[in-house]
């Protein structure tokens, strides 16, 4: 039956799940939507106005236990929800943390769990932006220096709450609210936490898109960590010539993808040039696979910036098929391989680069 009925208590609908929200701060008639996320794309699916009392009621039904998000204007709330759960949720719209608490359903708790540990350190963030921005607004000359003097607190909450983030999603495996916890993280600081955390779900939440899309991109992202063989590939090289990764066997190589266009490459190259005529007599050597789409650009960066190790790219951006081997979604990103073609380092920039190559290349 879809319909669970016990004598005495209400019938719990199966078939639909009920979302009654309360907003503190609403504008009486205006929007209120539920969306629904689908792998990178959240989808409409519903949507009602604000009462006199800023409250507003969604009811949907789902295949299997998801996300939805609530959005009006420009404030956003995740909701996790399957059918026969009955969610409360209740936010003030002017509160700039965009906190926010939820009842009702075994995720939706979890979710309130999540939350709170969130809302604790979003709190003390806010306090420090609020300092540094009236400091700023009293002596905007000095900004530089107020950044430099309250930066080192503003890091250290942004890491506190980053490490009980990913303590509550190590703690919650079987929950969709530990997934929706792990995916705040930084995949370029959390790569390994990201790998190892999927590992633990991959036989849970089974119908679930998002969290099979993220399955697939993190065995991807395990193929080029640190310990792994670093993937084979054949390139078209500046010459027109292919260019193989495993011609350079045998030697230290940092394999380094960048482009002409992206900014922070740009800046980093004196760097790379500096670590090639440093340490190329010691069996190294540098393979650069260029993101861009334009030959000329990427030729012309490739003289002004005096690169003048191998070269290659299929001109086809972030859909080159060496960069999905080693799930670039950013760049510069580069790796160092060993002479056995195992990758012994990762995103190693200016000192530790230097650092990382004068231990290793003796």
């Amino acid at each position: 039956m879809l319909l669970l009925c016990v004598a005495f208590v209400a019938c719990k609908d199966e078939r639909n799940f009920v979302i009654e929200g309360q907003f503190k701060n609403a504008a009486a008639g205006s929007k209120v939507y539920l969306f629904s996320l689908q792998k990178d794309n959240a989808l409409p699916t519903d949507s009602t106005v604000f009462s006199e009392k800023g409250e507003f009621k969604f009811t949907h039904s789902t295949p299997a236990v998801d996300f939805f998000k609530i959005v009006s204007g420009n404030n956003e709330y995740m909701i996790i929800a399957k059918n026969g759960d009955h969610i409360k949720i209740s936010a003030d719209m002017t509160d700039k943390t965009l906190a926010y608490t939820t009842s009702g359903a075994m995720e939706a708790d979890k979710l309130e769990e999540l939350n709170k540990v969130k809302h604790q350190y979003m709190v003390k963030i806010s306090e420090i932006q609020k300092q540094f921005d009236d400091a700023v607004a009293a002596q905007p000359e000095k900004r530089e220096a107020i950044m430099e003097q309250m930066r080192p607190a503003y890091t250290q909450e942004i890491g506190a709450l980053n490490q009980a983030v990913l303590k509550f999603a190590q703690d919650n495996t079987t929950s969709l609210a530990g997934f929706y916890a792990v995916n705040l993280l930084n995949p370029a600081e959390f790569e390994k936490e990201l790998v190892e955390y999927s590992d633990k779900i991959k036989s849970s939440f089974n119908e679930n898109k998002v969290v099979t899309e993220f399955l697939v991109r993190m065995a991807k992202l395990k193929s080029a960590q640190v310990g792994q063989k670093a993937p084979e590939f054949t390139i078209n090289g500046v010459d027109g010539k292919p260019l193989k990764l495993a011609d350079f066997k045998g030697k230290y190589v940092m394999l380094d993808f960048w482009a002409s266009w992206c900014m922070p490459c740009r800046q980093e190259n004196p760097n790379v040039v500096k670590a090639f005529n440093t340490y190329k007599d010691k069996n190294f050597t540098i393979v650069g696979v260029s993101l861009d789409e334009d030959a000329v650009a990427w030729k012309n960066a490739i003289a002004a910036d005096k690169l003048t190790w191998a070269h290659g790219s299929d001109l086809k951006g972030f859909e080159s098929p060496a960069a999905s081997l080693y799930s670039i979604e950013s760049i510069p990103s580069s790796f160092i391989i060993d002479p056995a073609g195992n990758i012994i380092a990762k995103n190693l920039r200016g000192e530790e680069l230097d650092a990382f190559l004068s231990k290793t290349l003796r």
